[in-house]
């Protein structure tokens, strides 16, 4: 049996004694992804799932039930049976941004979910089109000061984290950009490739190419230190702008009333899986993630802060909620 094995056998063989008493899992379990298929999330997903089928000797599958802003994915795993055999893994938006921007969610994902766990942090950069003339955000700045109204910025959707940037940077500094929302994060990177928009954010893996052809230019990178893979890529604080960073994570809930032994042994199963070698060397370190594998109780006080930051930065941005 190989370390990472061991590792994950480890894991299942220390659930606590009311999971295994209550036989988890019993049956195969489903991770429903709010996103298509083939993105970051979903990778990483599919990556666990399989380690975690090892470990609980059960089928572990993935159900991307994407579309309508991830409200009705999130909202199936809202009313599933806290039995530990649904769970949600998801982005930001899921949980901290939707309450912020939709007046009438079928669901409170405070109240209806629980904390699993933190996975990681999605570290995106300011990329812009080679004709933009800036080499920093300053430079952006005063390219937009420069011709109001004519630098286009492309985003997935509403309140996603190019349209919190950029619409609280125009705010900040008082000049005047446009809004081009696309059907997800590719078409946006596809579009400023085209200069059919002059920037977006993207992460390492969906720009890194782009970058090394200098097809497109990082201005800054959202995250508290720069990264490895980019090390002359600044920070957006570095650049004087950590207010309006739009940080991204990923995370694992359940729905709410499932019990806390069972949180806490899927939690455990998850913290050995993200060690696995095969899942850090393919879907983490190359992806500039920074992993945050936490206690249910450190994500539920996570999220509580992001929501705050969340309704701050639609705020500044001048995004109203539907």
């Amino acid at each position: 049996m190989t370390l990472s094995r061991r590792a994950l056998a480890a894991a299942a063989f220390l659930l606590p004694a009311v999971a295994r008493a209550q036989g988890f899992p019993s049956r195969p379990v489903r991770i429903v992804v709010p996103f298509p298929p083939g993105g970051g999330l979903d990778a990483l997903g599919r990556a666990l799932a399989e380690q975690l089928s090892a470990a609980w000797g059960q089928p572990v599958v993935i159900e991307n039930r994407p579309g309508g802003a991830t409200v009705p994915g999130t909202d199936a795993v809202a009313k599933a049976a806290p039995d530990g055999h649904t769970l949600l893994l998801t982005a930001d938006n899921s949980i901290t941004g939707n309450p912020n921007l939709i007046r009438n969610l079928p669901h409170d994902p405070v109240r209806d979910l629980a904390p699993v766990t933190w996975l990681l942090d999605v570290h995106q950069m300011v990329l812009v089109h080679p004709s933009v003339p800036a080499r920093d955000m300053a430079g952006l700045v005063e390219a937009a000061r420069a011709a109001p109204g004519r630098l286009n910025y492309g985003s997935y959707g509403t309140a996603s984290q190019p349209h919190l940037l950029f619409g609280g940077l125009a705010a900040k500094a008082g000049v005047q950009m446009t809004h081009v929302p696309y059907r997800g994060l590719t078409p946006a990177v596809v579009a400023t490739l085209a200069n059919e928009v002059q920037m977006t954010l993207a992460g390492v893996a969906s720009s890194r190419q782009h970058l090394d052809a200098g097809t497109l230019r990082a201005l800054a990178v959202g995250r508290p230190t720069r990264l490895p893979q980019l090390p002359e890529v600044p920070t957006l604080a570095e650049a004087g702008h950590d207010d309006i960073d739009p940080r991204t994570w990923f995370g694992v809930l359940a729905p709410a009333g499932t019990p806390p032994a069972m949180l806490r042994a899927i939690r455990d199963t998850i913290a050995a899986a993200m060690a696995v070698p095969a899942v850090r060397d393919r879907h983490l370190t190359p992806n500039g993630y920074t992993v945050h594998v936490s206690s249910p109780e450190d994500f539920a006080a996570m999220i509580a802060r992001d929501m705050a930051v969340k309704r701050d930065l639609i705020r500044r941005a001048g995004i109203s909620p539907d």
